[in-house]
């Protein structure tokens, strides 16, 4: 897999993970050609086409449309089950997974994108797995914040 984008109906792109080295111009350039490509396909069409010298598979789900490029020899089939496979995983994780949850959480998003992918490769085939890992993580990430609670004295008076 070359990258991953997500992005709502109205275009905006709510993610992006990008497995081959590019410059932040290229980025924005096939970013903005591919957002436009695929919002302008009609619904019934088919989920995969042949875009410069790639395939791109998408897949909307509810407000957002999920976007691969894979290489031309590549499996069109495992990258759309790639896909169905990250949406599983961030339902599993949020209870219905929603635009605004991405938005908000993007930060879970790319770990549990990154605990099931590894340089565009899946890493974990199981659900379970990648859904423990991130469990242990949160539970590491609270027991720190916990440990170390943050002290902001920002508009607070000090009482001498």
């Amino acid at each position: 897999m070359q990258f991953m984008l997500l992005f709502s109906r109205q275009g905006k792109l709510r993610l992006q993970k990008w497995y081959v080295p590019l410059s932040d111009k290229e980025k924005k350039k096939i970013t903005r050609e591919l957002v436009q490509t695929v919002l302008a396909r009609k619904p019934k069409m088919c989920s995969f086409l042949e875009w410069r010298d790639l395939k791109i598979v998408y897949k909307r789900y509810a407000s957002l449309y999920f976007c691969c490029a894979i290489e031309d020899q590549d499996n069109e089939l495992i990258t759309l089950e790639i896909i169905h496979r990250y949406v599983e995983l961030l339902d599993k994780y949020f209870g219905s997974v929603c635009e605004l949850d991405i938005i908000f959480n993007f930060e879970k998003a790319y770990f549990i994108l990154d605990e099931f992918l590894l340089g565009g490769e899946v890493q974990e085939t199981s659900k379970k797995n990648v859904l423990k890992a991130i469990e242990q993580a949160d539970l590491l990430q609270e027991k720190t914040e916990n440990a170390y609670p943050s002290k902001s004295f920002i508009g607070c008076k000090k009482a001498y």
